[in-house]
């Protein structure tokens, strides 16, 4: 690896100082907007929390900026910076969870109230604050690299993201929306191929992290809750034979799930 010279450094620091100045300003405004909140009887707190959502993304930002910039200017990643990126998505994602709370796999009549606190924020606006958290997402998990000790970890994060977009998004509204001459017909359907796609994935995630990782059965329940979110929202739509495939194939990952879950039982029998 060539020598970092003092150049190098002295540009990286003073971009780093600049990046950083900007940081602390997004740290005090989420502070003023997390003063909002508690106040006596404060109006708008959806509308807050997306605003500290967004706050939180602009702050994941610079994070990820410094780390790429230390990888150009020095060569080496900056893992501090990439630890910060890490903490300011979650902090992005657990505002909005905040609203529209954190159910994996419920009927919407249960999350549905929630919605009222964000309804004036248009589909285009919550479509596309939940693509820049998948693409700040990505981008962390790129800077840490393939075989990084915290691989695992965002399976979780992604999960997250999953759940916060699939919560986001008023259904019974997006069903009226699909009608060939509803003018937000393309983005409801551009925003729910989105949520199915994060559902699917994190799925995926999650039985891999069990197969190859964890060996943890709530991994795997996680993977099987996920696909059962998934299918609830096919059958809402009335998607049947996606509904009907998604039905065999939980069926098929818990009979493996539980044909695991004997085999470690009679293991440990026989210790």
């Amino acid at each position: 690896m060539p020598k970092i010279t003092q150049e190098q450094r002295n540009r990286y620091a003073a971009k780093v100082k600049e990046y950083k100045a900007t940081a602390d300003g997004i740290l005090a405004k989420e502070q003023s907007l997390l003063n909002v909140l508690k106040q006596p009887n404060a109006q708008g707190q959806g509308y807050v929390r997306v605003s500290l959502s967004e706050q939180m993304l602009v702050l994941t930002s610079y994070q990820i900026l410094i780390n790429s910039l230390s990888v150009s200017l020095l060569g080496i990643k900056n893992e501090d910076s990439l630890s910060e990126a890490r903490k300011s998505v979650g902090r992005a994602i657990k505002y909005l969870e905040d609203v529209v709370t954190g159910y994996v796999d419920a009927p919407f009549s249960e999350y549905e109230q929630s919605l009222e606190a964000i309804a004036e924020i248009s589909y285009e606006k919550r479509y596309a604050l939940l693509r820049k958290i998948g693409f700040a997402i990505g981008e962390i998990e790129e800077g840490y690299g393939a075989n990084s000790k915290w691989k695992w970890s965002f399976v979780e994060l992604w999960g997250k993201l999953a759940v916060v977009a699939k919560n986001s998004l008023d259904l019974k509204k997006a069903f009226l929306d699909m009608d060939l001459a509803s003018p937000n017909r393309m983005i409801a359907l551009s925003y729910l191929a989105f949520i199915k796609k994060q559902l699917q994935s994190t799925a995926d995630r999650y039985r891999e992290k069990y197969e190859v990782s964890s060996m943890k059965m709530d991994d795997f329940k996680q993977a099987i809750l996920f696909l059962n979110a998934l299918k609830r929202i096919h059958v809402v739509f009335g998607e049947r034979t996606e509904a009907e495939e998604l039905k065999r194939k939980i069926e098929i990952w818990s009979a493996k799930l539980e044909s695991d879950q004997k085999k470690r039982e009679e293991e440990a029998k026989k210790r």
